[in-house]
């Protein structure tokens, strides 16, 4: 028998007593038949593993050992399997702004070769005093042009720490504005700066910390169109994304541009950090074929991050940025870095290139920029009349217009933030089996965070004869934006 070790995620949403299971296999065999002897056992876990025909979803990684496995991997038994999920790629945001414009195109740069300073010798003598970086390995980070996607917790620490290094270009780009709730981990972020633009809160404070570098900011989401244009006018790029999708229109760009991408991710205590496509190397997608479904999926708003996390995390990421800037050391191409707060642990799983990968494989097609423009849920939109606004909804409930069954599918730490009065709260991950508990004659408004679940929760209800249900648009971030502003968010 081989023994599997399940994320936390999958364990609830299977509704099963714990995390630590064992196959039903008990020959020499693959991949593939330890897990369905895995499901054999326990048939709750086999929709969540196993596609209809039987292979494995490709959301899952399996290590043994530290190393990945593939579906042909064989496997003694009495192995140890762990189970992995893709992290830090929630689903429930705002759309992607596309028609927001770079505010900083590239213009003359102002550091061509000059050499250091006096100053800068006097800023950077830990730096040179050090053999492997020197005058010479400075001269090369003050050169350096490195954009970090995103501002928030894990480009906070990326930016402080490449700005105090002196990289000589720093780009951002983030379309989002400072809010209270973002001061728990987004250090580069202030009080004084609530309200204002990511990208210039960023900027004042990177400048104050070192005036000899350029910042250039990008008020705008990373997305389809401004990919491959941004990447292509620097060395380097840092991901501090908090979404699939950016994941994967920043791996596009990085393997189309033959850029570095220097990957970090954060959820609840954990964190993971890899550099993909140097020299070579494996992509992002060659790791993560696709990413979880939504209720595998929380985003650090729905499922919580302890705010140091990101700083950890963030370090490590600006640790490679700097070693690839100096080509000294060993990358993190391969090998995937995991954290785990809570033991203080540190472990490391091999992986190479895949060979039928859609971006950088043998066989791939030329990259096409389109992974914005489907849900990252992976289903279509609902109809528009599906959908009712917040002051709608606010004037029904107020006025008796309408007897509406408010449905809550967020998770029950969610609600602890911020709920609306009289709601029935079913998670999302458990609605199919509580379904008979809802009274399918009467009309329903379901409720997440940003309206990913909501959506999926409104599509599990119809199929089972539900015929007069709508979604809360925009969920709660919605509601707190439209109807109540005072309401805590997260």
């Amino acid at each position: 028998m081989s023994t599997f070790k399940l994320p936390n995620l999958l364990t609830n949403v299977a509704g099963l007593p714990s995390d630590t299971l064992v196959s039903g296999t008990s020959t020499t065999a693959a991949l593939h038949v330890h897990v369905e002897g895995l499901c054999a056992n326990h048939p709750e876990l086999t929709p969540h593993l196993l596609y209809e025909n039987g292979n494995i979803k490709e959301h899952f990684l399996f290590t043994a050992n530290g190393e990945l496995l593939d579906s042909q991997s064989a496997l003694e038994p009495g192995s140890d399997i762990e189970i992995l999920l893709a992290a830090s790629g929630g689903v429930d945001r705002e759309p992607m702004c596309s028609d927001a414009l770079s505010n900083e195109p590239p213009g003359n740069e102002p550091f061509s070769n000059e050499p250091l300073s006096n100053d800068e010798v006097q800023r950077y003598v830990r730096h040179i005093t050090l053999p492997e970086v020197g005058r010479a390995g400075q001269v090369k980070l003050k050169h350096a042009k490195v954009l970090v996607v995103g501002t928030g917790g894990l480009g906070s620490p990326v930016s402080l720490y490449l700005a105090a290094a002196g990289v000589g270009t720093l780009g951002l780009i983030d379309c989002d504005v400072v809010e209270q709730s973002n001061l728990q981990r987004q250090v580069v972020h202030g009080t004084s700066t609530v309200g204002t633009k990511k990208v210039l809160s960023a900027k004042k404070r990177l400048a104050d910390i070192n005036p000899h570098i350029l910042i250039r900011t990008h008020d705008e989401w990373l997305n389809d169109n401004n990919a491959a244009m941004l990447f292509e006018q620097y060395d380097v790029v840092v991901d501090g994304t908090d979404n699939f999708a950016t994941r994967y229109v920043s791996n596009d760009a990085s393997v189309l541009t033959k850029t570095p991408l220097v990957f970090g991710s954060v959820s609840r205590f954990n964190g993971e950090v890899s550099v993909f496509n140097h020299e070579a190397g494996p992509c992002y997608q060659c790791l993560y074929p696709c990413s979880p479904p939504a209720e595998l999926a929380p985003s650090c708003s729905a499922g919580g991050v302890l705010g140091i996390v990101p700083g950890t995390v963030g370090l490590i990421q600006a640790t490679e940025a700097v070693k690839l800037i100096l080509n000294i050391g060993k990358p993190l191409s391969g090998r995937l870095l995991r954290f785990n707060a809570l033991d203080m642990g540190f472990s490391e799983i091999i992986f190479g290139r895949r060979k039928n990968c859609d971006t950088c494989g043998e066989e791939r097609q030329p990259v096409k920029f389109d992974r914005l423009n489907a849900s990252a849920s992976g289903t279509q939109r609902l109809p528009d009349e599906s959908y009712i606004e917040p002051q709608d909804l606010y004037a029904k409930l107020h006025h008796g217009i309408e007897d509406i069954v408010l449905l809550d599918v967020r998770e029950s730490n969610e609600l602890e933030v911020c709920r609306l009065p009289d709601t029935v709260h079913v998670p999302l991950a458990t609605l199919p089996k509580n379904l008979t508990q809802l009274d399918a004659s009467r009309a329903h408004c379901v409720v997440c965070y940003g309206g990913v679940r909501a959506e999926k929760a409104s599509r599990i209800m119809m199929d089972a004869g539900f015929n007069d249900v709508r979604v809360l648009k925009d969920g709660m971030k919605g509601w707190v934006r439209d109807v109540e502003p005072g309401m805590p968010i997260y």
